[in-house]
């Protein structure tokens, strides 16, 4: 067994297997003396979720993209990525980490697959090759919506459905040129693949499969099965308005077999205080010491009252921001100031992130209970007691006071589609992908600064000034990053073809879920 570290899709090794070695001269000259021959699943998984998470929350796609398109964060000293100046080089980054963990999630069912590894595999506390392959199926669900929630079409892979069009993670022999396929299949089979593996692991709901190893949830059969009811929730629900007889079908599949109903549910990958094992955030901003990103004005005003539909302080303002260190206030840095403005606040006048979100061994959560809520709430035409559930769950996750919760609740606005969806939007604070997901997909919260609307307005070198949100690139935030440069090159056919279906390969193209 071997932790797999190349990606098998289009740009894989092609510059690095020399046409004149043959693959078993290739394999000896590639064979590293100090690693270890063979790998146990449980470490196998670890490497896998590591890698996920850390795609999903790295400084390219996450602090220097989705962070910033929801504006939750906004950047001073430099702000062109608040402004939408997207360089490729964050593609390649993200695209090639999360196609390494589900190249190792795949070698899991693989190995659970295979007659001459499958007894290997399931030994010791490493569980049934049956419970391994579903668990496996879900991480991958997941890391596949996130990747063609931020491109589109994808070269895909599924367990269940041996389409022609999914030809992602193929080896024995490798295939360097997959198809890309589209986005509504690969929604439709990501609904199937979540619904096969939950119904697996529901049939054996007291075992324990990848023990500690599994870092999200200690292996629980039990737990594994509602993040897949959940996550399905959420995947059918993004599709509602493309397909909603499907959508409503495994809506009410979910929600029947059990989704997460407290946040002892959550799906959270919690990292360690120790190098070189720490959060994302952390690394890109405590270790790389750098303070170029603060929270945005537009969340500061927001939990203080004074933008958006709730007229009261909210109590998650201490737990997601830090108050100035001169004045001692809490201030959003503005969002999408030009770049002669960049440095206009200096650093101890903003408010950066707080101690919580910003710490080594953050939690980095996958899905909550605070979401499914919401979600229930939109599909029961926009119920008070699912919004009060969700608004409630949220504001106990980040630990405010019981008497604070009370409070709060008693003071908020009735539900409807807007109050719902923007305290959705601030239950998803630092999810970053999927909070610019369902912005992209229902158009709220409504109080988001768009192209044109004042930003600050203020006296500089004693003039009065004022500066409007102006796009470097697009007019509106982006529905999607472009492809990987290589895929040009290395995948050039499929790469073309994906383009005569979706759209040109800009940052304004819709994806199929959002047209």
């Amino acid at each position: 067994m071997k932790i797999s570290n190349i990606l098998h899709t289009s740009f894989i090794g092609l510059s690095l297997i020399a046409t004149s070695c043959s693959k078993s001269t290739f394999s000896d000259i590639n064979t590293d003396p100090n690693r270890p021959a063979s790998v146990t699943t449980p470490t196998i998984l670890v490497t896998a979720e590591k890698q996920l998470v850390n795609a999903l929350r790295s400084e390219e796609v996450s602090l220097r993209g989705a962070q910033l398109f929801a504006q939750y964060f906004s950047q001073n000293i430099y702000t062109d990525q608040s402004r939408y100046q997207i360089p490729t080089s964050y593609s390649d980054n993200y695209w090639t980490a999360t196609y390494k963990s589900l190249n190792n999630l795949n070698e899991i069912i693989k190995l659970n697959t295979n007659e001459s590894t499958k007894a290997i595999a399931a030994a010791g506390t490493a569980g049934t090759n049956t419970n391994q392959i579903a668990i496996a199926r879900i991480l991958k669900a997941y890391a596949f919506q996130s990747l063609t929630d931020v491109f589109g079409d994808i070269p895909y892979e599924s367990y269940g459905n041996k389409d022609a069009d999914f030809e992602a993670l193929q080896q024995d022999p490798d295939n360097l040129t997959p198809k890309y396929a589209s986005q509504e299949k690969i929604y439709k089979d990501i609904l199937n693949e979540l619904q096969q593996a939950a119904d697996t692991l529901a049939k054996y709901p007291t075992a324990t499969t990848f023990g500690t190893a599994d870092i999200i949830y200690k292996g629980s059969n039990s737990s594994w099965a509602k993040f897949a009811n959940s996550l399905r929730l959420r995947v059918a629900n993004r599709i509602k308005g493309k397909d909603a007889a499907l959508a409503t079908t495994h809506i009410a599949d979910a929600i029947k077999k059990g989704v997460f109903t407290s946040n002892n549910d959550n799906a959270v990958f919690k990292y360690s205080k120790t190098s070189p094992n720490e959060a994302p955030l952390f690394r890109a901003t405590v270790t790389a010491n750098r303070k170029d990103f603060a929270i945005s004005n537009v969340i500061i005003e927001t939990l203080q009252g004074s933008r958006g539909p709730f007229k009261i302080a909210d109590p998650r303002l201490s737990k997601f921001a830090k108050p100035t260190s001169s004045g001692n206030v809490y201030y959003g840095q503005p969002y999408g100031l030009p770049l002669a403005a960049g440095n206009l606040f200096p650093v101890d006048k903003i408010s950066l992130p707080s101690d919580i979100i910003n710490a080594a061994d953050y939690g980095e959560v996958l899905v909550e209970y605070a979401e499914v809520a919401f979600i229930l709430a939109e599909n029961n035409n926009w119920d008070q007691s699912n919004y009060e559930k969700g608004v409630r769950a949220s504001l106990e996750k980040w630990s405010v006071p019981s008497d604070e919760v009370a409070t709060y609740l008693s003071k908020l606005p009735a539900a409807n589609k807007e109050n719902v969806l923007s305290q959705k939007y601030l239950a998803l604070f630092n999810q970053s992908i999927e909070s610019w997901s369902e912005i992209r997909r229902t158009g709220y919260p409504l109080f988001l600064i768009k192209k044109g609307d004042i930003t600050w307005t203020g006296t500089v070198e004693g003039k009065p000034v004022t500066y409007t949100f102006t796009p470097e690139v697009g007019n509106t935030i982006p529905s999607r990053l472009v492809y990987p440069l290589k895929e040009q090159s290395t995948n050039k056919t499929n790469y073309q073809s994906a383009l005569s279906r979706q759209g040109d390969d800009v940052i304004s193209t819709k994806l199929w879920w959002n047209k």
